[in-house]
């Protein structure tokens, strides 16, 4: 690879509606946020076309289908046997609407095309069923049966599936062999800091361990977490590993007073990247911005902003997982 003469800034975006918190809430508990996820990527697209950003949307292979019959024939034969049945989407494929029209949690052909017409903005994976890597009872086999079924789904649609963002950031290093061995070429690790660690799986899901990630958004607990391209290929498994450097929390009411400190931090670790050539990972949900619409994207705009001030001024850059990677292998 080549000297580096820019740093990079990338944006990616956990697609996944209802399926990706089926197990710890119902739709009538969470339905303002997935019903204006309709609203919230149109309105996404369009900004990231005024400021010239690339985004990465790293979808639920579920959401591919057009209708349940489609869906159940896209299923792969090996299900996963998580030791906790809560965790296994299939067993609710019963209770979903019959197509998108009638069940908008659950289905977002639509929306994946106006993603794709786009045609800046990758499409990569978030597995097939939101599968949970990490979660015990689950095999490597049944993982590969997931994501052959994540691309084919999505080569029906013409889209290559280059990269992957495992659910809950449960990257399970043992498995990166099948995604190399069905061409991914990338995934999104996690931030270096123990709080953000999810191998140790007791100490992430502490009540302490997440109210320090909660305070880490507004005030620079684990740092910058940018990182030097040349240092992304990841020798292991030969797949370029592109760690987050920052959830982006959705505006909440209760603590309206701390948003300039939450725009500050990453506007911050931007700087931060843009000066030393180093890349900046900033991930969310688009559900996360289903309500407080108005005040989440001035949140996301004061960061296009900034981007485009960075751009200007140290020619940093907007890409895709997949484009960095294709970068960082030649």
């Amino acid at each position: 690879m080549m000297g580096v003469s820019n740093g990079y800034f990338i944006i990616s975006l956990d697609f996944e509606l209802h399926w990706g918190i089926f197990d710890k809430r119902s739709v009538s508990e969470y339905q303002e946020n997935l019903e204006n996820v309709k609203l919230v990527i149109p309105r996404l697209l369009k900004l990231a076309d005024i400021y010239n950003i690339e985004l990465t949307f790293a979808t639920v292979g579920f959401l591919f289908a057009k209708n349940k019959e489609e869906l159940i024939q896209n299923n792969p034969k090996l299900l996963p046997s998580y030791s906790q049945t809560k965790f296994s989407p299939y067993a609710t494929l019963d209770s979903i609407g019959i197509n998108e029209k009638e069940d908008e949690f659950h289905y977002a052909s639509s929306l994946i095309d106006q993603i794709q017409e786009a045609k800046k903005h990758e499409i990569g994976t978030h597995t097939y069923s939101h599968y949970y890597c990490l979660e015990d009872g689950q095999t490597k086999e049944q993982f590969e049966a997931d994501l052959i079924a994540a691309i084919t789904v999505a080569k029906k649609k013409d889209i290559t599936i280059k990269s992957i963002v495992f659910p809950r950031n449960q990257v399970n290093h043992t498995y990166l062999d099948i995604c190399k061995k069905h061409g991914i070429i990338t995934y999104r690790g996690v931030e270096k800091h123990k709080m953000y660690n999810t191998l140790e799986r007791i100490h992430h899901k502490k009540q302490s361990t997440r109210a320090l990630r909660l305070t880490d958004s507004f005030f620079n607990i684990s740092g910058y977490n940018t990182y030097k391209v040349n240092q992304l290929l990841d020798a292991n498994s030969g797949l370029v590993n592109l760690p987050s450097s920052s959830f982006l929390r959705p505006y909440s009411k209760n603590i309206k007073s701390l948003e300039s400190l939450k725009i500050a931090r990453v506007k911050k670790a931007m700087t931060y990247s843009a000066k030393n050539n180093e890349v900046f990972h900033l991930w969310w949900h688009p559900h996360n911005f289903g309500t407080y619409m108005d005040e989440n994207f001035f949140t996301i705009e004061a960061i296009f902003k900034h981007y485009k001030e960075l751009n200007n001024k140290f020619n940093y850059k907007s890409i895709t997982m997949s484009k960095l990677a294709d970068y960082v292998n030649n």
